[in-house]
Parts: C-alpha cells; sequence; structure tokens
C-alpha cells in the first residue's frame, strides 16, 4: 500500500522556493516513513533516529552520539555537544546539507538521503570531524582529540581536528581514509578508500597536501608533503603523489607521473570531483587505472 500522501518523497531536485536544507530533511522524513511502511523490522530504529526530530540537526546531533558514545563519553553528553555546536556554527550544518547532495548525486549506491544519514561513516566521519574542528578552533583541544579518537575508532576514518574541510565531499567507502593535521580539502572533492592525505618525517610546521575544489582521489592513493592538487584534477588509485599536480590533470602511477607528459599535460573538461569520471585517459596510459 502506498505511504500517505503527506509523506510523499519529493521531486529531486529541490523547488527554487525551498532552501535546500528543508527539502533535504523533508526528503529524509518522507523516505524513513516509507522504509517504516514496507520494512516494519526497522521502524523503530526510524522513528527514534529521524522521525522523532523536529530538524536534521537533531536527527544528526542524535544519531552520531548514539554511533560515538562509549562508557566513559555518554551519548547524551555528545548529542548536547552536537547538537550545540550546529545550532552555534550553522555553516557546519549547511556543510552537512551539501555532502548529502554531494553523496546522493555521485554516488549511484546511495538509494536516498536517509540510506546516506543512518549508513554511510564517510558522510558521518565528515559530520563529526567539523564539530571536533570547531572545538580545535576555540582550543578545546583535548575533547577535540577524544572526539577524533571515537571517529577513528567506530568509522576507520582518521581525519585530524586541526585539518580544514570543504564542503559537498563524498568520501565513498571511506574505510582507511587518514587525513593529517594541516591539510586542506576543498569543496566538491571527491575521495575513495584508503587515501592517504599525510605529511612527511617528523618536521612541524605546513606539513600536508593541499587539495584544490573538484579533484578525485582514487582508492588507495598517497599523497605526501605540502603539496598541492590543482582545482579539478585527478589522482589514479594505488598512486604515490609527491610533487604538485597542475589543475585539470591526471596523475597516475608510483611514483605518480602526469597523463600526456610534465611538458604539456592532457587537460580534463569535466570536473572529476563531481563527475565521479574513473576511465578517462586509459587508452593513453594502459597500465594504471583510475
Amino acid at each position: 500500500m502506498p505511504f500517505p500522501a503527506e509523506h510523499q518523497i519529493p521531486t529531486f531536485p529541490p523547488p527554487e522556493s525551498d532552501s535546500e536544507e528543508s527539502w533535504v530533511w523533508s526528503q529524509i522524513k518522507a523516505e524513513a516513513h516509507r522504509d517504516a511502511d514496507s520494512e516494519p523490522a526497522l521502524a523503530s530504529f526510524l522513528y527514534a533516529t529521524i522521525l522523532a526530530h523536529t530538524s536534521l540537526a537533531r536527527s544528526l546531533s542524535f544519531h552520531l552520539a548514539n554511533k560515538l558514545c562509549s562508557s566513559t563519553l555518554l551519548s547524551t553528553l555528545l548529542y548536547d555537544l552536537f547538537l550545540q555546536t550546529f545550532s552555534s556554527f550553522p555553516s557546519l550544518l549547511s556543510a552537512a546539507v551539501a555532502d548529502l547532495l554531494a553523496t546522493r548525486h555521485r554516488d549511484p549506491a546511495c538509494v536516498s538521503f536517509s540510506h546516506c544519514l543512518l549508513n554511510y561513516k564517510g558522510f558521518l566521519a565528515l559530520q563529526a570531524h567539523r564539530v571536533a574542528h570547531s572545538l580545535w578552533s576555540e582550543s578545546r583541544r583535548p575533547l577535540a582529540l577524544a572526539l577524533h579518537s571515537r571517529v577513528a575508532d567506530v568509522f576507520s576514518v582518521d581525519i585530524h581536528p586541526a585539518a580544514r574541510l570543504g564542503k559537498g565531499l563524498l568520501l565513498d567507502h571511506a574505510t582507511g581514509v587518514v587525513i593529517g593535521e594541516t591539510a586542506v580539502v576543498g569543496n566538491n572533492v571527491s575521495i575513495l578508500h584508503h587515501v592517504t592525505l599525510g605529511g612527511t618525517g617528523k618536521a612541524g610546521g605546513d606539513r600536508h597536501p593541499k587539495i584544490g575544489d573538484g579533484v578525485l582521489i582514487g582508492a588507495g592513493a598517497t599523497i605526501l608533503g605540502n603539496v598541492r592538487i590543482g582545482e579539478g584534477a585527478k589522482i589514479g588509485a594505488g598512486s604515490l603523489v609527491l610533487i604538485d599536480v597542475p589543475p585539470r590533470t591526471t596523475a597516475v602511477g608510483n611514483p605518480a607521473r602526469l597523463i600526456g607528459g610534465k611538458e604539456a599535460p592532457s587537460k580534463l573538461e569535466d570536473v572529476p570531483g563531481e563527475s565521479m569520471d574513473h576511465t578517462s585517459f586509459i587508452s593513453e596510459w594502459s597500465d594504471y587505472i583510475i
């Protein structure tokens, strides 16, 4: 039996008259009603996590708190912490909405916004990191580091709380992603599993990669040191990058080299972080796959 008209899922994308946040939240609630009707075994979980809440901020805070709590880091404490941070820094919630939209658009395995909110550990790790980063910026560093540790334990995603991340991000599969202290990641970037944005040696200072907007980083890629990956570039799966990569180019291999050569690298026409195109230039570089 179809779910009631008031729970019909709105047309995608959102109408211009609606804010993205309100539209995404209405979409999530409609999806939760639909799934509760079709799968009663999930009804109580969906009610407690989504349908009992009046906003995306409350739902996300509740879900993160229950995911990350421990015997000594209580869910009630974490819920208050997350909700207070989302309320104090509205940009964090707008970033969460951008991440939800990015995941739903880019990942064909993501069947709904509620599926992402409830089950995508890459999405959840990103939102917890943003809270930890806010704590770090306010000099509440012991709590930021404790939250960072719980995220690494629970989601197998290790993002230092000082790292600066943009919005519209996709951590696809997410397992094994490591992002170091002085790393910067731009907007609309897509990163696959087992990617490392790491430092080199023990020297302090600015020692981690800077990732431009619209970059795609393939599974298992390692980028080390204070190198710059230009806007709209693509890093092949399993590549080791130790030098700057120009905008709109593709780097593959170990050590990574530019498709088309250093002097006249082939230029990408699309934005790979958004298109998720893993296939271009394979005919020119048959030993590697993005």
